[in-house]
């Protein structure tokens, strides 16, 4: 099993069973990859219940955690009975990112899988969810599942934005049609990509106009245009992207990128998410912004932050 692909499957500690188990058991199977589900179980009420001795209350933890580690093993069964290897594990933890990330030190994963949950924005401006934490620290790809009508992705999108002219951002977005058309493959899904350009959010001093008035007269932004369509293509073709698989699509990256994915019924989008100098763009801010706005699951592939 040395060379065979690993996925973390981080279940509920509620024990539900959520899209995100037939996602991560469709990809496994898809890819021939060994899933562990792991739960991190901690219930406010349990931990903190104060009308019980310690004694009775850690049994109390004990028991939870088993009848847990029995559930998953039920939902697990069906998948090693069509070939998939599972592994399933419980631990009783207050912090699940800290967790997390010691996981996947210790047993390094190719993407962890997670069933995205739905934050109200009050909650989300008092306390930073976990899902975020996940986004901004998760060391490896990360698929959130949301509003998964197949278990199997049958539409995938790949968000590039390769209007940069450092060529660390290059290397990037190549990395990140790669593992759009690595998982498409898999999928025997249909892959488009998709680059949401949106002028206002570029500097005029950036590329040499002098003014912001001069950057947008007549010729001048058409040429910007032409810069970056010729990036978009090039990019693409460097990748092995038909034409017909291109849309260069003007508007704000998140308003462009939500709305073709629900036009056009889309299972997966996949997006980077590194640090951008700038107004948030497609690249970085633009994945936090749109994690609970997207009508289909989100695929992250993640970079050190590259200095500007």
């Amino acid at each position: 099993m040395s060379g065979q692909s690993r996925f973390m499957l981080v279940a509920s500690p509620l024990m539900e069973h959520s899209p995100a188990f037939d996602r991560a058991a469709a990809l496994a199977k898809a890819e021939d990859a060994a899933l562990h589900i792991v739960a991190f179980d901690y219930l406010e009420g349990l931990a903190t219940a104060s009308l019980v001795n310690e004694k009775a209350l850690e049994q109390m933890r004990v028991g939870y955690v088993e009848r847990h580690r029995q559930w998953l093993e039920e939902q697990a069964r069906p998948l090693r009975k069509i070939g998939v290897h599972v592994t399933t594990e419980v631990a009783w933890v207050e912090r699940p990112l800290e967790e997390i990330l010691i996981h996947l030190k210790e047993q390094p994963m190719d993407v962890l899988i997670k069933a995205l949950e739905h934050e109200s924005l009050l909650s989300r401006l008092m306390f930073t969810p976990l899902d975020v934490h996940l986004l901004r620290e998760c060391p490896v790809p990360l698929h959130f599942v949301s509003h998964a009508m197949h278990a199997l992705p049958r539409k995938i999108v790949a968000a590039v934005d390769p209007f940069h002219r450092d060529d660390h951002y290059k290397t990037f977005n190549d990395r990140i049609l790669h593992e759009a058309a690595k998982l498409a493959s898999a999928c025997n899904a249909e892959l488009d990509v998709v680059y949401a350009y949106d002028l206002s959010s570029i500097s005029a001093d950036e590329f040499g106009f002098d003014n912001g008035s001069a950057f947008f007269s007549s010729g001048k932004a058409k040429t910007v245009f032409d810069y970056q369509e010729d990036a978009f293509n090039d990019l693409a073709e460097r990748n092995g992207i038909a034409p017909e698989q291109r849309h260069m699509i003007m508007g704000n990256p998140a308003k462009v990128l939500t709305r073709y994915t629900d036009a056009y019924d889309v299972d997966v989008i996949v997006m980077g998410r590194i640090g951008h100098r700038g107004m948030g763009r497609l690249i970085g801010s633009t994945v936090e912004h749109l994690l609970y706005k997207m009508p289909c699951s989100v695929w992250v592939v993640y970079t050190e932050r590259l200095d500007e």
